[in-house]
């Protein structure tokens, strides 16, 4: 059944009990659905996929509006189709799993080997790549993010991923946006393979390091299996010059049940910007999952997770180094404030940054300056001085953040005391 068609109907799904290719994985018998349709599947893997990096929910119009045909197919979208930034814009994409069966137990993940209830499905390539290139032209989607569950190790659970994309390139022509999830455990020849093939590839490590790694995920190797592949990716990158593009790498952290500290995350996502060239790295608050090691561990705040990615971007965009975030003793950022707010306090109310001398760094350093409005803060003083907030405000920058920490001409600009001063 082509997706293009928009055919949805409900069908009861027969679920039995099978081992999966004849294996036990584990001494555990999977459930696994009988003869799923595509769109099943689609819906059913488009949740599950949910736990890797890469998208946020694509936008969808009220229900109201929609004919019943159309609301159907809303509804098996809405977890499987979502936006992710690239460079020429917001895309949306297919985000789905190879196939849900795993022998991995993973403590925080819901389809850990094991864990009952769970439907264990999984696309052909030849499937997958025949209902994706019917998404694609029919404009549903324009992009596709592939990751999988892991069954007979690295190498064997990479072989179905890599077949799709494969099928995509030759036999559908497609030529659009591919994002592969390396397995844990794959082959440097299954690694570069996958770089001549997607735009973008990750390899998640999920814990800060080698400790907080065994506290989620104990079969899976921090230094050779994850972190090795990601220095092959890098290897392979720079070898292969004749590419037309290289694949950008990205990382994902599950941040909380592991006791890792802020510091700990970012000391990693750090040390792999400045030698692996990582593109970003995602920061997946916990939440817990009955029947699960960890279902009794307490769900990550969501402003945790919005306080690393912040800091994360000084680090990326605003020229910080490490050592300069605002970490207190237990190497916590502050969750009552911003980061580049708390360093700006510390540092720039005493020493306030003459706008009109500044360098693009020390303009960065400014809450309210971002690159854009540093970038135009230096081609207006090209023209003259810059005098008062509303100079600022009219080149994009927020006057009103700006205004404790600059000098314009030399002087304090004007303006109203938070409950802070």
């Amino acid at each position: 059944m082509c997706l293009s068609r928009l055919e949805a109907t409900k069908r009861v799904w027969s679920v039995s009990t099978l081992d999966i290719e004849n294996k036990r994985s584990y001494n555990t018998i999977m459930r696994t659905i009988v003869r799923p349709d595509a769109q099943q599947k689609i819906k059913l893997l488009g949740q599950m996929a949910r736990l890797d990096c890469d998208g946020d929910p694509a936008f969808f119009a009220g229900t109201a509006e929609l004919t019943p045909r159309q609301q159907v197919k809303q509804n098996f979208l809405k977890g499987a189709v979502v936006q992710v930034q690239r460079p020429d814009g917001p895309m949306v994409v297919l985000r789905t799993l190879q196939t849900s069966a795993c022998e991995h137990n993973c403590y925080y993940c819901p389809f850990r080997a094991g864990r009952g209830g769970i439907p264990r499905v999984s696309f052909s390539p030849d499937e997958l790549a025949r209902e994706f290139d019917c998404m694609q032209r029919a404009g549903v989607v324009r992009g596709l993010f592939l990751s999988s569950g892991s069954v007979g190790g690295g190498p064997k659970s990479m072989d179905p991923m890599l077949a799709t994309a494969e099928l995509l390139r030759g036999k559908y022509a497609y030529r659009g946006y591919i994002h592969l999830k390396i397995m844990p455990g794959a082959e440097r020849a299954q690694v570069e393979q996958a770089l001549r093939l997607a735009d973008r590839v990750s390899v998640n490590l999920e814990g800060a390091n080698p400790k907080r790694l065994a506290s989620l995920a104990p079969r899976k190797d921090f230094e050779v299996e994850l972190l090795g592949a990601m220095h092959w990716v890098r290897q392979i990158s720079q070898a292969q010059v004749t590419l037309a593009k290289v694949p950008s790498l990205v990382t994902q952290f599950v941040v909380g049940p592991a006791g890792e500290s802020d510091r700990e995350l970012l000391t990693t996502a750090d040390q792999l910007y400045r030698q692996l060239k990582l593109a970003r790295a995602y920061y997946s608050g916990f939440n817990p999952v009955p029947d699960t090691p960890l279902a009794d561990h307490a769900p990550t705040p969501a402003i945790r997770e919005h306080r690393l990615y912040q800091a994360d971007w000084l680090l990326r965009f605003y020229a910080f180094a490490l050592d300069e975030l605002p970490f207190n003793g237990d190497g916590a950022l502050p969750s009552d404030v911003d980061p580049k707010l708390a360093w700006a306090r510390q540092h720039l109310i005493a020493r306030p940054i003459e706008v009109n001398q500044a360098s693009r760094n020390e303009l960065l350093r400014v809450p309210g300056i971002g690159p854009r409005s540093a970038d135009a803060i230096l081609r207006a003083r090209r023209q003259g001085r810059l005098r008062e907030l509303g100079d600022l405000r009219a080149l994009g920058a927020v006057a009103s953040r700006a205004a404790p920490f600059v000098l314009l001409g030399g002087r304090r600009p004007p303006r109203q005391l938070g409950f802070w001063d």
